[in-house]
């Protein structure tokens, strides 16, 4: 991890009124070219990220959208819902693929794993399915916590998957074997949003105790514990080059920190309501925010 901070500041270069409510989850793709919101409204929209044209409304859910996830080969966006569904959908032309059916209430996470062949998502259930992307299956069903599932992220390695939950815990489940193996404990409320470096090295978890924790993956160990003044941590992402780290906030923040030293870089103030969610573009240099009033706003550095 470098400790060179970057002396470059983040501007919002366009504001978007994306949603008639909230829009709860931001996803970008990986050529950079479409930019998802999902949304309270019960829809998903792409948009272009460059200009903010809409292409498509996709329509389908019965309730809330609670998460979106954009697949690593680009073909495809996967929704989930307090309908107790997650949809598959054709990212290039917004038509419905599949819908899962097994979770017995509201479905809070989606994440696809890195070769976008296996799906894994978590409940209010207390759950974690795995399910195969190509036929729509469950095939596997993971239990151990013991509230709600709030946030799952698969390492870009492949190898583990990361679940965080309203119990306080975030679990850490073998791949291979489909089994769990370590639980961390650190938090003192609510786990409501993990990222992962994409070296498989660190774990950002952010709580509504208003801390985020940084974590050496492979020895567990923390690195630094940051916290803010107010507020629950609603989202966190680790910038493609691992050297930024993005946290929002229900205190109308966006706040951009130094990974590697958990320096404060810079505080956005530019949303006038509860941000939800926070998404960097592949090359890093864009990033994506999303707020409780149905606003999106784009930034980039300068």
């Amino acid at each position: 991890m470098s400790s060179q901070p970057s002396t470059l500041t983040w501007k919002c270069v366009q504001t978007i009124n994306a949603h008639a409510t909230w829009v709860r989850s931001v996803a970008i793709s990986p050529d950079a070219q479409i930019l998802a919101s999902g949304s309270g409204d019960k829809t998903i929209k792409l948009w272009d990220l460059r200009t903010g044209t809409l292409h498509y409304t996709l329509e389908g859910h019965s309730a809330w959208i609670r998460a979106i996830a954009i697949s690593p080969n680009g073909k495809l966006l996967a929704s989930c819902s307090n309908d107790r569904t997650i949809k598959l959908w054709d990212l290039q032309t917004g038509g419905l693929l599949k819908t899962l059916i097994g979770h017995t209430d509201w479905v809070r996470s989606v994440s696809f794993s890195p070769d976008s062949c296996t799906l894994a998502s978590g409940s209010q259930d207390k759950t974690i399915k795995l399910w195969t992307v190509e036929t729509g299956q469950n095939f596997c069903t993971l239990t151990g916590h013991h509230h709600w599932v709030l946030a799952t992220a698969i390492t870009p390695d492949g190898q583990t998957l990361v679940s965080s939950s309203r119990d306080q815990t975030i679990q850490l489940w073998d791949l291979t074997t489909q089994q769990w193996f370590y639980t961390i404990t650190a938090h003192t409320h609510s786990v409501n949003c993990i990222a992962l470096s994409p070296d498989s090295q660190w774990l950002a978890s952010g709580s509504e105790d208003g801390t985020i924790l940084i974590r050496h993956l492979p020895t567990k160990k923390r690195l630094h514990t940051l916290a803010q003044e107010t507020g629950a941590i609603s989202s966190v992402s680790i910038s493609p080059n691992g050297r930024t780290l993005v946290s929002s906030s229900n205190d109308k923040a966006v706040r951009i920190w130094d990974l590697a030293t958990g320096v404060l870089l810079q505080t956005l103030l530019d949303h006038d309501n509860w941000v939800w969610s926070v998404a960097f573009s592949p090359s890093g240099e864009i990033l994506v925010s999303s707020c409780w009033g149905g606003k999106i706003k784009i930034w980039q550095q300068s």
